[in-house]
């Protein structure tokens, strides 16, 4: 019979067939550009699968069926061997199945316990009392008074915060809302998106991304950064940040700034879940109209949001924000440059500036920051679904600063 015959009627794809013939499991006739399977072919199938049932890898039966082919073994061979085989085999699988279940074992317990931890209660988060004080208009930098507000533990879960010009700001599910109003979403999506994101986005993209994150990380964890005031613009969903929160003191604040109120409540609602004692601020806004008084900041982290922001505008982010950042303070900040702009390019000419190496050096160095360690990336030329800001024939790196001024 032809093959696709000998397939429907052993249950088996072509495809399936094809392979096992490559392997030189099963040999057929070839009659001018078509193969006949007959008996011979049946016998070497069956038992094909007779030793697939047992465990056997392909790899293995082909050894065996060599054995078979080449040294025609005599009945009294054939036992032997296939004693010693099967004895050989099932050993092995006992051992398998031994460590299958000390694995099955373990992977119970961690659901057990990760089970436990869905069931309690997320600790609340939101702004605490004690930041009051350091809350001030974006427009005319005077302090701001709570009107009203629903209070937990000392926490502002929903609220609305007031300057005596008149400018008002939203408090809701402890997340400070300042400039446009912001609808709150649920958040819950965003778990897949970052599978999504891992999956459609180029793999050297991910591995230059995963080790800018480590040497961030590794700079971050060699300051002291008790009752500092670290910010970070563009949280996002937060990749920096649940890298490095559990490194934290408890007495240091970390002030969370994204104009997505999705993504923020994503964010805090992962925190509220671990259970952590560290503070966190997390403010909706624009960059241009963050609600902190002038050098108050400690630590600016830029992981994104320069590059973001310069998407779209051609001032350099750093600059806008420069008020804020104590004159003493330290820069720890990761920015997308390119080697070179294809006549295709996504970045508007007004806006490349802000994209290219030594531009960005020199805004950093004019506002006085001096280099404690800096680091360049491969160059990468595809970023995926998610990171299509470059095209074909561009090169990106990414340029990783540490500085105190």
């Amino acid at each position: 019979m032809r093959i696709g015959k000998f397939g429907q009627v052993n249950g088996l794809t072509i495809d399936t067939i094809r392979h096992y013939m490559d392997l030189g499991l099963i040999v057929p006739e070839k009659k001018g550009g078509q193969y006949f399977f007959d008996e011979v072919c049946q016998k070497d199938l069956e038992h094909i699968l007779e030793l697939k049932g047992m465990g056997f890898s392909l790899n293995e039966i082909k050894t065996i069926s060599h054995y078979k082919n080449f040294g025609q073994l005599t009945p009294y061979e054939e036992d032997t061997y296939y004693q010693s085989l099967f004895l050989d085999k099932y050993e092995n699988l006992e051992h398998e199945i031994n460590n299958l279940m000390k694995a099955k074992k373990k992977l119970k317990l961690k659901l057990d316990e990760l089970s436990a931890k869905t069931l309690e209660s997320s600790s609340k988060m939101g702004i605490d009392l004690t930041l009051l004080g350091m809350l001030t208009c974006h427009h005319c930098n005077s302090l701001l008074t709570l009107k009203e507000g629903v209070i937990n533990r000392n926490q502002i879960i929903s609220g609305k915060l007031q300057c005596n010009c008149g400018e008002e700001y939203l408090i809701e599910s402890g997340i400070l809302m300042a400039g446009k109003q912001f609808k709150l979403k649920n958040g819950n999506q965003l778990e897949n998106n970052i599978s999504k994101y891992i999956h459609e986005t180029d793999p050297l993209f991910l591995e230059n991304l995963n080790k800018g994150l480590h040497w961030s990380k590794r700079k971050l964890e060699q300051m002291d950064l008790h009752q500092k005031v670290v910010m970070e613009l563009g949280t996002g969903v937060g990749f920096f940040l649940r890298n490095v929160y559990q490194s934290l003191p408890e007495d240091c604040l970390y002030i969370c700034v994204d104009h997505n109120l999705e993504r923020h409540q994503f964010l805090k609602n992962l925190l509220e879940r671990s259970h952590t004692k560290r503070k966190f601020l997390f403010i909706c806004a624009d960059f241009l109209e963050i609600p902190l008084p002038h050098c108050s900041v400690n630590l600016l982290i830029d992981g994104t949001g320069t590059s973001n922001y310069s998407f779209e505008n051609e001032e350099f982010l750093l600059n806008q924000v420069d008020s804020l950042i104590k004159p003493e303070g330290y820069l720890l900040g990761t920015y997308l440059t390119f080697r070179n702009f294809s006549h295709k390019s996504k970045i508007a000419a007004g806006y490349r500036d802000n994209f290219t190496l030594n531009h960005i050096k020199k805004k950093i160095n004019g506002l006085r920051y001096k280099t404690l360690d800096e680091k360049i990336s491969d160059p990468i030329t595809r970023g995926g679904k998610y990171e299509d800001f470059f095209v074909e024939g561009e090169e990106v790196v990414s340029y990783s600063f540490f500085g105190k001024r």
